[in-house]
């Protein structure tokens, strides 16, 4: 369960920041600026705090890909039948985290953030379903099916 939830983290935690990264670049803003923004969430002074607001935006960023990642391996680990389709269970998985971390959690902490410009809910439903959601099963169902070999072995 824990190789599932680390690799989980890391590549969907790599994809979505890869694509947050590429995104900042073309809309012509500074990729440090946007990580200190994800550390102001729990951090609110992370904003001023240079370099390290940035690496804390960084690993807020890997912290909360790891609670994702958690709660869906849980889920999956417990019933099992939700990794026969993982296309499908992935997409789902994605947009609850983007109902719960988009329209919820943001607006509550930066209220000028509701409602979400159109670009923004393409963007952000694409990287909760397929860049989240669907690696996650993915990664979840190869990884939990591949201990099963091994211990059926």
């Amino acid at each position: 369960m824990w190789r599932a939830i680390a690799f989980a983290t890391l590549v969907s935690g790599t994809l979505d920041i890869l694509m947050a990264t590429f995104l900042t670049l073309t809309f012509g803003r500074h990729v440090p600026d946007m990580l200190r923004f994800v550390a102001s969430g729990p951090f609110p002074s992370a904003i001023e705090m240079g370099a390290a607001g940035a690496l804390l935006g960084l690993l807020v960023h890997f912290a909360l890909m790891a609670i994702m990642a958690a709660l869906f391996v849980v889920m999956a680990r417990n019933r099992p039948t939700l990794l026969e389709r993982p296309i499908l269970t992935g997409t789902a998985y994605g947009l609850v985290t983007y109902v719960v971390l988009d329209l919820i959690v943001v607006p509550l902490r930066f209220p000028g953030a509701f409602p979400p410009k159109p670009i923004s809910i393409v963007t952000q439903l694409f990287a909760h379903i397929v860049l989240v959601g669907i690696t996650f099963a993915i990664i979840t169902r190869w990884t939990l099916s591949a201990r099963a070999t091994v211990q059926h072995a």
